[in-house]
């Protein structure tokens, strides 16, 4: 039996960034009405909500697909793509903020780290990888890897 395409794709515009983007400004503008807070200061944290800005604006396309034959992914105008008889294994590291990360491990030794944007839900992505014959590593709060 052959497993089907693995296909996640997402997209930089979503409510959480636009949510936390407003909520920045709000409390901003409440700081300035209700405690005087200097609007300049104001002005200078809110320059830090501008990469949120230009996320929602330009809605940067991520995911990542494989089948039998090769592993593919992509980040706004970057990709890459691996054959399958290069990768060892896949490793995903819990990172101590819980965001897994992955890394494609190639028989040479090399590693190759896919764009975290760009990486499905690990429970997801694991279960995939094991219907396709690919094997795994799980490293748990490594701060290196």
């Amino acid at each position: 039996m052959v497993a089907e395409a693995f296909v996640y794709k997402r997209n930089g515009r979503n409510y959480a960034t636009l949510y936390a983007v407003l909520t920045v400004w709000f409390v901003l503008v409440v700081a300035i009405v209700l405690i005087e807070a200097a609007p300049w200061l104001m002005a200078c944290i809110a320059l830090f909500t501008l990469p949120a800005l230009w996320d929602l604006y330009a809605n940067p396309a991520a995911g990542m697909a494989f089948d039998s034959h090769q592993i593919r992914w992509f980040s706004g105008n970057k990709t890459a793509e691996l054959a399958w008889s290069e990768v060892d294994h896949v490793r995903l590291d819990t990172r101590l903020d819980f965001s897994v990360r992955a890394t494609a491990v190639l028989k040479s030794g090399r590693k190759i780290r896919v764009p975290y944007e760009a990486t499905p839900p690990h429970q997801e992505l694991e279960t995939a990888l094991q219907a396709h014959g690919i094997r795994t590593q799980r490293h748990h709060f490594s701060l290196i890897g």
